[in-house]
């Protein structure tokens, strides 16, 4: 195993991979999705810069979240690309998911305070459920857990 010393100004794909816990794979994935970049050596090998650690932790994070990928792409874009990112920078670039993400947590919560009405009963067949959607009247609404995606 090869360790990222403290004071490495770049890694290599495995050094990177061990540090952040993304699979080498994954890493050249996000390279060729512009999601991160890295420089080649005169032997074609990758060497990204440290602060491509961080940019791996912010598009695992926000895969976890469940933000799509090309949302992230769209938004570290917004990073600087001549200098490592600030605080303040990864603070502004947060802020542009803060209305999906409250709007996903409304969802999630509705959906813990209304799970019990379905499987209360038992038959998890809203459709067919005369006590939580007598006559199907959700299925005017469209497709989908209605309860769930409306606000």
């Amino acid at each position: 195993m090869t360790h990222l010393a403290w004071n490495a100004k770049e890694a290599t794909v495995g050094e990177l991979a061990e540090r952040s816990g993304v699979a080498p794979s994954a890493l050249r994935f996000y390279e060729r999705e512009g999601l991160i970049s890295s420089r080649r050596t005169t032997g074609n090998q990758r060497r990204y810069s440290r602060d491509t650690l961080r940019r791996v932790a912010f598009i695992r994070t926000s895969q976890r979240l469940g933000i799509p990928l090309a949302t992230v792409r769209d938004v570290l874009a917004l990073l600087p690309e001549d200098r490592t990112p600030t605080r303040e920078d990864w603070a502004r670039i947060s802020e542009c998911w803060r209305d999906d993400l409250d709007r996903r947590i409304r969802t999630l919560q509705r959906l813990r305070d209304n799970l019990a009405d379905c499987i209360g009963c038992g038959c998890l067949s809203l459709d067919r459920c005369v006590l939580s959607n007598p006559g199907d009247e959700l299925a005017a609404h469209g497709p989908g857990p209605r309860r769930l995606i409306e606000d």
